[in-house]
């Protein structure tokens, strides 16, 4: 496994809205490209900070994925984080191209307004950002609207001084940054995929944050965006307006390559190849499911029975968003010996929270596949070259870390991020309420001629 290139940092992916057949002709789909914001391998460069700017990723990541769940927001939606990829989407009439944060642990779409107090004019990510006008095209949401009341905890927010007032939000995070501001309603620009693979330009009405006001992390230029796109499962989120307007099935997916770079993001059913499926746990914000057990080199790891039993949050959140993965104390010792059984007198060095090891061998060859088996009968295998990720003069760190993400009643809680998604289609389907996935190679070429992912194209 080489070290990712420079070039790596910004690696195109694609947001593609799949086409399902068998389904209403309105169920239309579309393309947009993302990008992800750093890669995950180092590749040259200080291993030290390295590894201290993914855990910083992660650790702010985690602030807001669990700190901002019980807070009255007067709003809808819970963009919980920062995420991994973004992509560029065109908003308005005369339309404008607006970079958005893809996450799916979001649940409303939403990008700064113009004036907008706190909000950086330039990003070091080398975009241009673009603050919204909704003046143009867009329409400001009322607060006597069935969007704002059906979306507000008691029947009106409360920033709200009558119903003619615009609808507004305010979301705090517990890493301290936050967003205020208005909802407004306008058009989203897409391509639309028909069945015999060509793209034709296709719009839809949605409903989504106009920020008037940054405040923490999310006012910083380092890695400044217009905005988040939510993939969560609220009745606000792009995914859940567009499919109740029968644009697209409430179905999406992504298929991500974190070693090459590369992958796509899709909304929509896939209709290759087939996946088996976990259920979600019910009444949770996150996208979380029953894990029943770990096995290391086809040995299941002994641990209580009460390991997995996460209290008030239930269950293990899968999150893409999540750089690497997080296991309680007891899970994570007990792995590491199974992991390194082979190799007791291997020298292991810490570097910030991660074991590391200098390793010369193959380490696909050389180190065990951990399996992760969850609730009817699926299983996710961790391959080598996923969880241990190479920085340079074959020093090797694992990508699990030591304690889970601790939740409000002091549980530990096993969080599995985008090392252990990597390379596999990963559908969760908020129809049947289930999540699956499926060893798939993510990587792929796009032909000059196919704007899209064909068909019938090995990924």
């Amino acid at each position: 496994m080489a070290p990712a290139p420079r070039a790596s940092i910004f690696f195109s992916v694609l947001l593609v809205l799949l086409f399902a057949l068998l389904v209403e002709r309105a169920a239309a789909t579309g393309v947009f490209q993302v990008r992800r914001k750093f890669p995950r391998h180092g590749g040259g460069g200080d291993v030290a900070e390295h590894l201290a700017a993914l855990r910083r990723h992660d650790v702010g990541r985690h602030g807001r994925l669990l700190g901002a769940v019980d807070l009255p927001l007067g709003g809808v939606g819970l963009p919980t984080a920062t995420g991994l990829y973004y992509t560029q989407i065109e908003i308005g009439s005369p339309s404008k191209g607006y970079y958005v944060q893809v996450d799916t642990g979001s649940d409303i779409l939403w990008v700064n307004c113009i004036r907008c107090d706190g909000c950086p004019t330039t990003s070091g990510l080398g975009i241009e950002l673009t603050q919204y006008d909704p003046a143009g095209s867009g329409t400001t949401v009322g607060c006597d609207q069935e969007f704002c009341v059906a979306n507000s905890p008691n029947g009106l927010p409360p920033a709200c001084p009558s119903t003619s007032s615009p609808c507004q939000f305010r979301i705090a995070y517990g890493d301290g940054s936050s967003t205020t501001g208005f909802y407004v309603s306008d058009s989203v620009q897409y391509n639309q995929v028909s069945g015999n693979g060509q793209t034709t330009p296709s719009n839809a009405s949605i409903t989504f944050g106009c920020g008037a006001q940054l405040g923490g992390d999310l006012g910083s230029s380092s890695q400044a965006l217009d905005g988040i796109l939510g993939f969560g499962q609220a009745d606000s989120s792009m995914l859940s307006q567009l499919a109740a307007a029968r644009k697209v099935r409430k179905i999406f997916a992504h298929c991500l390559d974190t070693v090459h770079g590369g992958g796509i993001f899709a909304i929509g059913n896939v209709v290759q190849p087939k996946v088996k499926t976990t259920p979600l746990v019910q009444n949770v914000t996150h996208y979380n499911v029953n894990l029943q057990g770990i096995s290391v080199g086809g040995a299941t790891l002994q641990l209580p029975s009460s390991t997995f039993d996460s209290g008030d949050s239930k269950g293990t959140i899968i999150d893409s968003g999540t750089t690497l993965a997080y296991l309680p104390r007891e899970v994570y010792r007990t792995l590491l010996t199974a992991v390194f059984d082979k190799y007791q007198d291997l020298a292991l060095h810490n570097y910030q929270d991660f074991v590391c090891f200098q390793f010369s061998g193959s380490i696909d060859d050389g180190f065990p596949v951990v399996t992760f088996s969850f609730e009817g009968e699926i299983t996710l295998n961790v391959y080598p070259h996923d969880y241990l990720f190479q920085n340079e003069n074959d020093l090797y760190c694992m990508g699990f870390l030591d304690g889970g993400v601790q939740t409000k009643d002091g549980k530990d809680m096993v969080l599995l991020g985008d090392l252990v998604l990597s390379n596999k289609l990963v559908v969760y389907d908020l129809e049947k309420q289930v999540i699956g996935w499926a060893d798939y190679n993510c990587k792929f070429q796009i032909h000059r001629n196919c704007p899209f992912i064909c068909r019938n194209l090995r990924l």
